[in-house]
């Protein structure tokens, strides 16, 4: 794991340490946008991303960031990964999500079965500056409001309020003792205090649906009877067994055994008491279609199932920013980042390796997650549900970095949620023009997409 340096002086002294560096990087030098000159192609950029992946889902992947200015941005995490390297940072490093738009936050159950609400979405968490995780869901807030018709001043003022509810609770975090700001947790069954009437009712009503999704009755949906036993139902494009037998169902088994060696101790004995009946491949998101992605189904009992979720685990599109990686197996690197920055993470998450060297990470499927469509958000909905996620991001990088130095850089003014709304605006600008790149790409014919399937889950 990668060690983080601690800083044992007193808190006043860190709080201090941290508004120090606003004389080496002003807050305000954050709303600054502007493309470089020498600017990488985006598509260029896209189609670099793409190698590796399976060809015929590649038109799957165009297809769905062709559905909307945000549906691109989610698919575009190696491009703004790229667009922020270059751009101010205050030196105070964190353990990042690395693609923490709007779409990744959302509520699933803890091993508890308490509701709560989180980053959803590891597959690119590295160390980096933490600048780079609170510009990227800025940005997603006010391309995201845009889509939904609000206006693009009453977008700007949601992304704002993502920045201030980070700042905010980041000086919260600061404020408490440690053993109690590493359990501090967004619970969904405890409403937030200030949080408006309509998206905290929208959210307990997701969660109360989510008590209901649970695998078990999702069980009969997903499955179809093959020689009197439970298989993975088919509905391609989405789910579907190759005939190529791509990565994992090729050696189902032994990857799963692999797998099991990642568990801990305690949660292998509960693994053991389930058998392998079927794999599939499962097309997921945005920005994963085309990697190797896969559903297992185990039984310990004909209706008793485990749903494991097996995703392919590629390099962060940090690391030609931020450096390499210390693990040897992205899916490492995956879980350990998640392990880090969630306050609950499910007891199945490990790593393995496929046949041929490629590296996954695998989790639960479907675990009673809550989320909300972000298509037909209201303006008070999209102000406070971008407030939840600028709370559940600055509680992620508290666990790595130090609230206190972080509340000193970030201070007790809006000066840099006024800066961090005007580089929203001005890069959701640059994600309508490279969104535009790409619907000319597709119409030149250097990419085929399948627009009809273009949908992100």
């Amino acid at each position: 794991m990668t060690e983080f340096a601690v800083d044992l002086r007193p808190k006043a002294e860190r709080i201090k340490a941290g508004k120090a560096l606003r004389k080496k990087v002003s807050r305000s030098s954050h709303a600054a946008w502007k493309p470089a000159v020498d600017r990488l192609d985006p598509i260029a950029v896209l189609r670099a991303n793409s190698r590796g992946r399976l060809k015929e889902l590649l038109p799957l992947r165009w297809g769905r960031m062709l559905v909307s200015p945000f549906a691109f941005l989610r698919g575009a995490a190696a491009v703004m990964a790229a667009d922020l390297a270059p751009t101010p940072v205050s030196g105070l490093l964190v353990q990042a999500g690395g693609d923490c738009h709007l779409a990744n936050f959302g509520g699933f159950a803890t091993p508890e079965r308490h509701l709560v609400f989180d980053i959803t979405d590891f597959d690119e968490t590295l160390p980096a500056p933490w600048e780079w995780d609170l510009k990227r869901l800025a940005a997603s807030v006010t391309v995201a409001g845009r889509h939904a018709g609000i206006g693009d001043k009453a977008a700007a003022g949601s992304a704002q309020a993502a920045v201030r509810s980070y700042r905010e609770m980041m000086a919260h975090l600061a404020g408490m003792r440690t053993l109690d700001e590493w359990y501090a947790r967004l619970d969904l069954e405890t409403p937030i205090a200030g949080s408006r009437d309509s998206v905290e009712r929208r959210l307990t009503a997701e969660a109360e649906k989510a008590r209901r999704r649970t695998l078990f009755h999702a069980f009969p949906k997903f499955i179809e009877k093959h020689d009197s036993e439970p298989r993975i139902k088919d509905d391609p494009p989405l789910i579907f067994h190759s005939k190529a037998r791509h990565g994992v169902e090729a050696d189902a088994r032994g990857f799963l055994h692999r797998f099991r060696k990642t568990l801990m101790p305690e949660t292998r004995v509960l693994f053991d008491r389930f058998r392998l009946a079927d794999v599939a491949m499962k097309v997921v998101g945005v920005g994963s279609v085309g990697t190797r992605c896969a559903v297992a189904l185990l039984l310990a009992e004909s209706d008793d199932p485990l749903f494991l979720q097996i995703k392919e685990a590629r390099g962060s599109v940090l690391e030609p920013f931020a450096g390499r990686s210390p693990f040897s197996n992205q899916g490492e690197r995956v879980v350990r980042g998640q392990r880090l920055m969630q306050s609950a993470s499910d007891i199945f998450l490990g790593w393995s390796r496929d046949a041929k060297g490629r590296d996954y990470y695998c989790r639960q499927l479907r675990d009673m997650k809550v989320s909300l469509v972000l298509d037909k958000i209201s303006v008070a909905e999209l102000t406070d549900y971008a407030g939840w996620c600028g709370r559940a991001l600055a509680r992620a990088h508290a666990r790595s970095g130090d609230a206190a130095t972080l509340t000193g850089y970030l201070g007790g003014n809006d000066v840099l949620d006024r800066a961090l709304a005007k580089f929203a605006v001005a890069y959701a600008d640059q994600t309508e023009r490279d969104f535009e790149a790409l619907k000319k790409a597709v119409k030149a014919g250097r990419l085929q997409a399948s627009v009809e399937a273009g949908k992100s889950e």
